[in-house]
């Protein structure tokens, strides 16, 4: 398993109530593809830089979580026919540290 960080803009135009809702069903999405959820940062509704789906801005949340190789390409095409996520981006992260005992 390798470390990943998963970068989503969320359209939540009409709908930013329902943020959170949003975020706790895409950690089951990323879930159920076997991998281990280490930290969900939200970043906030934010402008995008340019617009994007007839939108100009979007709640960002990140995600960075181990998974197999294969999960990644998974994700993509699960997350890209979700009409809540508008971009992805994901990055393989480097390895944890393991903590040095003395």
């Amino acid at each position: 398993m390798k470390r990943y960080e998963a970068l989503l803009a969320l359209d939540t135009r009409g709908k930013e109530d329902t943020a959170k809702e949003t975020i706790e069903r895409l950690e089951k999405v990323i879930a159920a593809e076997g991998a281990v959820i280490e930290q969900v940062q939200r970043l906030e509704k934010r402008e995008l830089a340019y617009e994007s789906h007839h939108t100009k801005s979007a709640y960002f949340v990140n995600f960075i979580f181990e998974a197999d190789p294969s999960a990644i390409d998974k994700l993509q095409k699960k997350l890209k026919l979700d009409d809540d996520v508008m971009l992805q981006n994901y990055m393989q992260l480097p390895a944890k540290k393991k903590a040095v005992t003395a």
